[in-house]
C-alpha cells in the first residue's frame, strides 16, 4: 500500500545562524490566536484593557513551566532527577553533551496535562491581581484554549513525536525523521487526530457561546465543556498512540489516559455547577 511519507525539515526558517523550529513556531501561533480571541471576548464582556493586559504573560509562563515540569516529572523522572545536570536540563532549554559542551535544544518535551495545571495556577495568581472573577477567566479559557492546543499538536507532528501505533490504514504516516524504532513502519498520525479533534471541539464550544451570549460566561459551562470534551477525546485517542515511555507498557491504561481522568471529572463537575447555578436563578 502507498502510505504518507512524513519527513519535514524541523527548522521552519533561520534568523542568521539561529534556526526557528516548527515546534516553537506552532506554539507561538497557537498562543497568538488564543490571545487575540481572548482579547475579543474581554471586549464583548465589557472587561477593561487594564484587566486584560497581564493575562497573556501569566498564561504563557504558567503553561510553559507546567508543561515542561509535567513531562519531566510524569514521563522521565528517572532521568531528570538522577543528577544535578539533568535537573538543570529540566529547567533550562539546554542539554549537557558527553564531550562537556552545552547544546541549546529548546524545550523538547512538554506535557499537555502539566500545561493545564500550570495554566490553572497562573489564572489563580492573575485573578488575585486583576480582580476578575476566576470563573470568568476559566470560561473564557475554555472557549479559547482548543485553538492553542490544536497548534501544539501540529508542532508535535512536525517534530515526528508522540506518534501512533503501527497500522495499515491508507492514511498511515511513515515518520522518516522519527527515532529508529518508529521510522520503519506505517503508523497512526495521532498528533493530527488530536489537532483535528481540538478544532472540532473549539467550534462546538464557540457555537454554544454564540447561542447563549456573553452573559453566560462566569458559571463554569465553557470551562467544563472544554475539559470534558478535550480530555475525553485525549483518553480515546490514546488507544491509537504509542506509549511514550517503556514503563507505560505494563499499565492497564497509559499515563496520558490516567492523567486525563481527573480533568474529565473536574469538567463534569463544572458543568453541573453551572446547571445548579442556573436552576437557582430561575
Amino acid at each position: 500500500m502507498s502510505y504518507i511519507t512524513w519527513a519535514p525539515n524541523e527548522i521552519a526558517f533561520h534568523i542568521g545562524s539561529f534556526g526557528i523550529r516548527w515546534y516553537s513556531l506552532c506554539w507561538l501561533v497557537g498562543l497568538l490566536l488564543g490571545y487575540l480571541l481572548m482579547h475579543r471576548l474581554y471586549r464583548q464582556q465589557k472587561l477593561t484593557e487594564e484587566q486584560f493586559e497581564p493575562l497573556f504573560i501569566y498564561i504563557f509562563v504558567g503553561v510553559l513551566i507546567g508543561a515542561r515540569l509535567g513531562h519531566c516529572l510524569f514521563y522521565e523522572p528517572g532521568y531528570f532527577l538522577s543528577s544535578g545536570k539533568h535537573f538543570v536540563e529540566m529547567l533550562l532549554p539546554i542539554r549537557f553533551m558527553y564531550d562537556g559542551s552545552v547544546k541549546f535544544t529548546g524545550y523538547q518535551g512538554l506535557a499537555s496535562h502539566g500545561g493545564v495545571a500550570g495554566m490553572l495556577i497562573a489564572i489563580w495568581l492573575y485573578c488575585r491581581r486583576s480582580g476578575v472573577r476566576g470563573w470568568v477567566v476559566l470560561d473564557n479559557m475554555g472557549i479559547c484554549s482548543c485553538v492553542t492546543a490544536a497548534f501544539i499538536r501540529l508542532g508535535n507532528l512536525m517534530n515526528s513525536e508522540i506518534v501512533g501505533k503501527v497500522t495499515d490504514v491508507p492514511w498511515a504516516f511513515l515518520f522518516v525523521n522519527g527515532s529508529p524504532d518508529i521510522a520503519g513502519a506505517p503508523r497512526h498520525p495521532g498528533q493530527l487526530y488530536e489537532s483535528l479533534s481540538y478544532i472540532v471541539i473549539f467550534f462546538v464550544i464557540l457555537a454554544v457561546y454564540r447561542h447563549k451570549g456573553p452573559k453566560s460566561v462566569g458559571g463554569g459551562l465553557y470551562f467544563g465543556l472544554c475539559l470534558t470534551l478535550v480530555f475525553t477525546a485525549r483518553f480515546l485517542l490514546e488507544y491509537t498512540k504509542e506509549v511514550q515511555e517503556a514503563f507505560e507498557s505494563s499499565m492497564p491504561i497509559d499515563m496520558g489516559q490516567l492523567l486525563s481522568l481527573p480533568f474529565i471529572a473536574v469538567g463534569i463537575w463544572s458543568i453541573v455547577h453551572y446547571r445548579r447555578q442556573q436552576s437557582a436563578q430561575q
